[in-house]
């Protein structure tokens, strides 16, 4: 008879999963369907002073673009330094004592294997979300990210929000 899996793995694994699967058919969608690399930017939102468009960028570094670089391994290393740290987070999760680090985890986990997957595949990773503010005569972007960047930017502040504030800590929520 088997293991039942830890606690953790049963409530992150399925949230990595997801945010894996929908990132990947987004990324697929932008790029075969609506063919956003041919067309540069579509706008869907204008309400002054906010706007979101979809716009095409290949983000060759990491998080805002930083460490970018053209180099022939450049993307390799970066998709391997992703997945050593997914690595890492799944061993975390694994030891989750709550619902919200392991959810929290689920989303960073399954959103660095999107973009693990695109540096594989493209040597870059799809980024197409474009939010901006107009403020007078200019206007203000955001940085352009994916449903992946989102993930882990909203597990991460799960996991801050979490060592911030949980009242009990050391408590497990289940078994």
């Amino acid at each position: 008879m088997r293991a039942p899996l830890p606690f953790g793995f049963r409530r992150g694994l399925p949230i990595a999963l997801l945010i894996l699967v929908v990132d990947q058919i987004s990324k697929w969608w932008v790029l075969e369907v609506l063919r956003l690399p041919e067309r540069g930017s579509v706008p869907l939102l204008d309400l002054p002073p906010f706007g979101l468009d979809l716009t095409m960028v290949w983000n060759r570094g990491v998080t805002f673009g930083l460490l970018s670089g053209s180099g022939g391994w450049h993307h390799v290393v970066l998709a391997l330094l992703a997945i050593l740290i997914a690595a890492f987070l799944l061993r975390w999760m694994a030891r989750a004592e709550t619902g919200l680090v392991a959810v929290a985890l689920g989303g960073v986990v399954g959103g660095a294997a999107g973009n693990a997957i695109d540096r594989l595949r493209f040597g870059a990773v799809v980024d197409f979300v474009d939010a901006h503010v107009t403020f007078g005569e200019g206007t203000w972007h955001w940085y352009v990210f994916n449903l992946a960047d989102a993930a882990i930017v909203c597990g991460v502040v799960a996991l801050i929000a979490d060592a911030l504030f949980r009242t009990n800590p050391g408590v497990r929520e289940g078994t």
